[in-house]
């Protein structure tokens, strides 16, 4: 029995909380009709029988205008701002449900892992929950509503739980920390992100420290360096591939996967690039802090399974494809290239736009050719930006299937393509089409 003598039943991982409940959790007023959920949407097309479905404000239109919708797809309750059958009423729905997130949270026994950072996050997330064998939620759902309902669907009895905490404005970090309350908070990266809310690298930094709040943090050597620049002092114990409290060594990065050596243990991580290799370390040096076995972990990371779009190696009639264009910035662009550069044999980079970076985006956006540059590439580039860093070196195209034409007449079998990209660019689209 909960505060107030409302049940709280689990039953084979589903949990069934009563509207009196959610009433009390939310500090809402509850209307008569409504039934215990086991479920909680936001969306009233994903609502199914059993659902809360909460009506929060959007973009274009609020979320109360879909309540009737939710009830009829068989929600059990709604929580709005609105009076109506089976709902609990409250002044502010995304307050009421930061209250429910922190009430279900609290009734989580186990140790909660919390990730955050600029990039990586998903990948290191996904290392961290598979290495220590504890549940976390699917892809990057990273804001306040998935966060909640993974609460509301987490299993009791499992030893603990690894979230990703994702920001995209001022504030944001300390309400999703208020609901995960981690044990551990791990910070893999610092860079320019989302500068339409944070303005700058500053911004970013100060928002992304917010994650540092936990019981305790580790933090990559990366992350460690741009919060001493802005004034954070060390302390926190650091993992990376070089001096840090958690070191990784001897590391090889290939086309299929990374090997590096973690104390007496040999690591074999089946994907390419610096951040899947990161994260794995993450996970290890996470076994550590929290107890557990490194060389368990080592062995479940062996196995690692990552969402597509994250290094995510696809072979077309004999030509290599990388396609890690589920999201970008310039920290994840620039690596991507550093790891491409060191690969043996003829490659191939397509590099479309990356969103959210204000006024600073050409900056960033000739940033990321300059370095290219460097490392000797010539990457086709697509978007508003391209003719500029093409200038540096390389081409550039205006739309996919300009690019997929570019690449069908120069790529052959035994190549290598990365693509990267924000997500919102569709570059995969080229792998779609590539057999058409």
């Amino acid at each position: 029995m909960l505060k107030g003598g409302e049940a709280l039943v689990h039953l084979a991982h589903v949990r069934e909380i009563t509207p009196e409940w959610v009433a009390e959790a939310t500090g809402g007023r509850l209307h008569p009709g409504g039934r215990p959920v086991v479920d909680l949407h936001w969306d009233s097309r994903e609502v199914a029988p059993g659902s809360l479905f909460v009506a929060l404000p959007g973009a274009k239109t609020h979320g109360r205008a879909y309540a009737a919708e939710a009830l009829t797809r068989g929600a059990h309750l709604v929580l709005s701002d609105r009076p109506g059958p089976a709902t609990v009423e409250v002044k502010d729905p995304y307050k009421a449900l930061l209250r429910l997130g922190q009430a279900l949270r609290g009734s989580f026994p186990g140790v909660v892992v919390a990730v955050g950072g600029s990039s990586g996050k998903t990948t290191t997330k996904e290392a961290l929950a598979q290495g220590l064998a504890f549940p976390a939620p699917p892809g990057n759902q990273n804001t306040l509503p998935p966060l909640v309902r993974f609460f509301l669907r987490l299993d009791p009895k499992a030893l603990g739980a690894v979230v990703e905490l994702g920001i995209d404005r001022k504030g944001e970090m300390a309400e999703l920390m208020a609901v995960a309350q981690p044990r551990l908070a791990v910070l893999t990266a610092l860079g320019e992100e989302h500068l339409e809310a944070f303005g700058d690298l500053r911004g970013v930094v100060e928002e992304e420290a917010g994650l540092l709040e936990a019981q305790e943090a580790l933090v990559s050597l990366q992350a460690a360096e741009v919060l001493e620049a802005f004034g954070h002092p060390r302390g926190f114990p650091t993992y990376g591939f070089g001096e840090a409290t958690f070191p990784g060594r001897e590391l090889e990065l290939g086309p299929e996967g990374s090997r590096f050596r973690y104390g007496p243990l040999r690591v074999w991580v089946p994907y390419p690039g610096l951040g899947p290799a990161l994260a794995a370390l993450a996970a290890l040096a996470a076994a550590e802090l929290l107890g557990q076995n490194p060389e368990e972990v080592a062995e479940r990371l062996a196995q690692l399974r990552l969402p597509p779009g994250r290094m995510e190696r696809r072979e077309k009639g004999g030509v290599v494809f990388l396609h890690d264009a589920y999201n970008a910035n310039p920290l994840s662009v620039k690596a991507g290239l550093a790891w491409l550069a060191a690969q043996p044999g003829r490659k191939w980079a397509v590099l479309g736009e990356m969103r959210e970076l204000g006024e600073e985006a050409e900056k960033l956006h000739l940033q990321v050719a300059e370095e290219a540059a460097r490392l000797g590439l010539a990457p086709l580039y697509l978007g508003p930006y391209a003719e500029a860093q093409a200038a540096m070196g390389g081409e550039a195209v205006a739309t996919l299937e300009e690019a997929l034409g570019w690449l069908k007449e120069r790529v052959r079998p035994g190549d290598l393509v990365y693509l990267k990209a924000s997500r919102a660019v569709s570059l995969e689209r080229i792998l779609e089409l590539w057999d058409a």
